[in-house]
């Protein structure tokens, strides 16, 4: 080595750093890919993204073959070094000494530290073009690496680890697509991306958080003279009425409104009970605990746009509908007249919101992005009402958690309405 010409040597050392720097950049750029955009990109037979991906599909062999060739570069970068510090300064003791620390801060700044913050901030250039590199190296360096991993491989496993297989194949989970999209940010309009979230929210609710309650259902009393059956048709705003017999556990069919226009335009006195029931379809039941997005597909598999909820003692609850279940994922869809009713969350000036109970803990989390508990009762009046264990007789106001409620409308059976403010953590720590 000390024969080699000065000028040589130092060519031969960029070199040496060059390639420390490839190797840097190359481990870096692999291991910062987008496993999902890779993904895409191979399947578009993109082919600096399938001659990565294959790579990665054995990170234990990338990484050996990296770390071989950067670590023979450097060893092979040192002793170019003490050689030009030779020729230069002979058997100097300073010169000796002060070698391994220009050698070291010079590999520093351009073999791991400016390469790997290139690498980090373009992975996709460096990784898809470097990897041509990368797949004849893995061939030459096969045994050497296939030696290494076979003890690093054995250690990991006697630690509890396997390291052998890749993570392409990982699946996201639910909490982090949702991550993901949050920060699609402009990429995705704010519709969309809100129909996102909600479809991703299915998962954690069942029929019961999107049913009409069995008190608020409209429906037909067999046993009702046809007059007032007629009067119910007539001002229903709903397409389908549950058909039943003296009581909603006892429903006999589903009559849709379109079968029942010669009934709303005829005649009452040429309508009969047994004539509503004949135009009746069968009903369809559900348990109350179906999770909504099996809920969905049975809709689908069934053919049915509405089904009766009922509980594990086979008593109805309520119904609820196709229409409930897509304005879970895509909002509204109010008609004028519902669109004419009072708001069930009104913002107050205060920075309360004035709530109507019945509205759903869920629905009220997700219009205010709070954070009610939605482990209990359905409803905001079941949430008050298992807290105070009782239905209150007089306006009263309590906190739970970082909420305050004060009760502004009740009945003798349920609390219809209340103020809700949510408190400042810290306001709310020291209150309790």
């Amino acid at each position: 080595m000390a024969s080699l010409p000065l000028e040589f040597l130092i060519a031969l050392l960029v070199v040496l750093i060059l390639l420390s720097g490839f190797f840097s950049s190359s481990e870096t750029g692999m291991l910062s890919l987008n496993r999902y955009r890779l993904r895409h990109l191979a399947n578009k037979n993109h082919r600096g993204a399938k001659r990565a991906m294959h790579l990665l599909k054995r990170p234990d062999r990338l990484i050996g073959v990296i770390l071989v060739g950067n670590n023979l570069v450097n060893i092979f970068a040192t002793v170019v070094a003490a050689a030009i510090t030779f020729k230069l300064f002979g058997d100097s003791d300073w010169a000796e000494y002060a070698m391994p620390f220009v050698l070291t801060l010079i590999i520093l700044i351009f073999s791991e530290v400016t390469p790997k913050s290139i690498a980090a901030a373009y992975p996709e250039p460096i990784a898809f073009n470097f990897s041509a590199v990368l797949q004849p190296l893995q061939l030459i360096f096969y045994p050497f690496v296939w030696l290494v991993n076979l003890f690093s491989n054995a250690i990991a496993r006697a630690l509890g680890m396997e390291v052998s297989g890749g993570s392409l194949t990982d699946h996201l989970h639910p909490e982090e697509l949702r991550t993901v999209v949050n920060e699609a940010g402009e990429l995705i309009p704010d519709h969309h991306q809100g129909m996102l979230l909600n479809v991703l929210d299915l998962e954690n609710a069942s029929v019961e958080d999107i049913m009409v309650p069995r008190n608020d259902v409209v429906g037909i009393d067999l046993q009702e003279p046809i007059s007032a059956i007629m009067r119910v048709i007539r001002s229903s705003k709903f397409t389908r009425l549950p058909i039943y017999e003296g009581d909603i556990n006892n429903v006999v069919g589903v009559l849709h409104l379109r079968k029942a226009a010669r009934f709303i335009l005829g005649d009452d006195s040429t309508i009969t009970h047994e004539s509503i029931k004949l135009n009746a379809s069968k009903p369809y039941f559900i348990p109350i605990s179906t999770p909504l997005p099996t809920q969905l597909i049975n809709f689908q598999k069934h053919k049915h746009r509405m089904a009766l909820v009922v509980d594990e003692y086979g008593d109805v609850q309520g119904i609820a509908t196709l229409v409930d279940l897509l304005e879970e994922i895509v909002g509204d869809f109010a008609t004028d007249e519902i669109k004419n009713q009072a708001p069930l969350i009104q913002a107050q000036e205060d920075g309360c919101y004035l709530v109507d109970a019945s509205i759903s803990i869920r629905e009220l989390n997700r219009q205010i992005n709070w954070s009610l508990s939605t482990e209990g009762p359905k409803t905001v009046n079941g949430f008050i009402v298992e807290y105070l264990e009782n239905i209150p007789d007089a306006p009263i106001s309590f906190q739970i958690d970082n909420y305050r409620f004060e009760i502004t409308g009740f009945s003798e059976t349920k609390i219809e309405q209340t103020k809700i403010f949510e408190l400042p953590k810290t306001a709310a720590n020291q209150d309790l």
